[in-house]
């Protein structure tokens, strides 16, 4: 004996074909709303009392019989109204399609709006049409689906079951296009640039790799946005943004997912003071054109994301958070010894800067809950910024933490191309351990080659931003369709 799922998809696999005998299509081509769930109930609040006739459609989430009275409730995308059916209204034949109509299948309404004793209210149908029929029951226990796997797995029940999810989603939309009008007002431009590069330059990360079999060359997704806009610049566009997907081949966790969304900005003739108050005044407007206020609820704190943010020196924070002046240790060994010495381990043999980002995602990120700009950092850990005016071991620098995530990386960009080209040689080398090596971002350096105006560049997390707006502790929980392993290796 089959499943109770098994056995209701066999009869409504039935179902459907009784309609068909019947002579209801139960896939018609087209339905056309005069409403909204939300504009129909708005008209109600206008207009009050029995007003004129509205049509609505929308899923069928609950239906109750009472004999000669029946109920749906029926929802859109911006809503719920229960609708009600009356045998003496729509006559024996028209209120026997209701035999047909299951929990999950899409219908038309129209009829006119009235409230109910209870306060409800609700159209009176007197027409009733199923637009769509569903072949498979939703799961057991749908509403407030909570198994994480299904959730992430079959997004679509999520968002049938979850009112939160639904949400977070929209709210996603806001935030996003929030984002773009900022940057639109402050004068920048949108524009689309290559997801298949030849080399995935413009960050540290490990890319994910295909075949272009036309070229019969191996492409890499690309792993930021930055030395495209980079060119872009040099082109003239003086101020420039994307906002898009980039791959890395790494990890996944609660906080990385291995295709994300950036929106990286550059800005001719500024630097990275000008990008922390560009970074400060993008957060609180996006915030409060979404949530209408300033101030948001994240991991139990409250985080106010009004201007000014605190700025401090990474080495100063490494300090006093970890007793450990980096500056003391100009060799990785020295540094990594000490490190040891307090209890951090780094499997491998790990370079300066890598050392430094050790320190600083084990002693201070946890700690930074208020918006804080840390800035200047070493010189191993960034090939791109320039030399920090009066120190050129630290260059111009910050990377922006709320509620102990990084959510922004900004620099004074590097213009020099004889410098820009030995820094990335030398971190190169210092990857590969060879001293030979052929420069993978040529192409980028020959454009510095032409001339780069004083620029200011700033990379922000999307994804993590609607984390923070939305009250999410899951990268997972604000990407429609997260990365999960097969269901055959599940």
């Amino acid at each position: 004996m089959g499943s109770r799922l098994d056995r209701v998809t066999e009869e409504r696999f039935r179902d459907l074909e009784d309609l068909r005998k019947e002579g209801i299509d139960p896939f018609p081509h087209v339905y056309h709303p005069a409403f909204s769930v939300r504009d129909a109930r708005l008209l109600w609040e206008r207009e009050g009392e029995r007003t004129r006739t509205v049509s609505i459609a929308g899923r069928v989430m609950a239906k109750r019989r009472m004999g000669k009275l029946s109920f749906l409730d029926v929802r859109d995308y911006t809503g719920k109204l229960q609708v009600s059916l009356r045998k003496d209204l729509l006559g024996d034949e028209r209120y026997a399609i209701l035999n047909h109509i299951d929990i999950g299948d899409f219908v038309g309404a129209e009829g006119e709006l009235f409230v109910t004793r209870a306060g409800e209210v609700t159209v009176e149908v007197c027409s009733l049409s199923l637009l769509a029929k569903s072949l498979r029951p939703l799961p057991e226990k749908w509403h407030g689906l909570v198994d994480v796997e299904t959730r992430y797995r079959q997004r679509y029940l999520d968002l049938i079951s979850n009112e939160e999810s639904r949400r977070t989603f929209v709210l996603r939309s806001r935030i996003v296009s929030a984002t773009r009008r900022f940057l639109d007002d402050e004068g920048y431009i949108e524009v689309e640039t290559p997801i298949l590069q030849a080399t995935a330059g413009g960050a540290l990360a490990r890319p994910f790799v295909t075949r272009h079999h036309a070229l019969d060359e191996d492409l890499s997704l690309r792993i930021a946005l930055e030395l495209s806009l980079k060119k872009l610049i040099v082109g003239g566009i003086d101020r420039v943004y994307e906002l898009g997907r980039v791959f890395r081949n790494e990890g996944i966790s609660t906080r990385h997912n291995p295709e994300f969304t950036l929106m990286e900005c550059y800005c001719a003739y500024a630097d990275y003071e000008d990008m922390m108050d560009l970074t400060e005044r993008l957060f609180s407007s996006v915030c409060q054109q979404v949530l209408g206020s300033t101030r948001v609820e994240y991991g139990g704190c409250s985080v106010e994301l009004a201007p000014p943010w605190r700025r401090i020196p990474l080495r100063d924070a490494v300090r006093e958070a970890s007793g450990i002046d980096f500056e003391d240790y100009r060799s990785a060994e020295s540094l990594h010894e000490r490190m040891l010495q307090e209890g951090v381990r780094i499997e491998g043999y790990p370079g300066r800067g890598r050392l430094i980002d050790e320190l600083l995602s084990t002693f201070v990120e946890p700690a930074l809950v208020q918006p804080t700009f840390l800035l200047d950092y070493p010189v191993e850990t960034s090939p791109f910024p320039k030399k920090k005016r009066g120190n050129e071991r630290l260059v111009e620098r910050f990377e922006a933490f709320i509620c102990g995530m990084e959510f922004a990386n900004a620099f004074t960009e590097l213009n020099d191309p004889v410098d820009q080209r030995e820094r990335l040689e030398q971190q190169l080398r210092e990857r590969t351990g060879d001293e030979d090596v052929q420069l993978a971002d040529e192409d980028f350096v020959e454009a510095m080659e032409y001339g780069m105006p004083p620029t200011g560049g700033l990379g922000i997390g999307i994804d993590r931003l609607v984390m923070l707006l939305t009250g999410q502790d899951s990268i997972r929980d604000v990407i429609l369709f997260p990365q999960l392993k097969g269901k055959r290796n599940a």
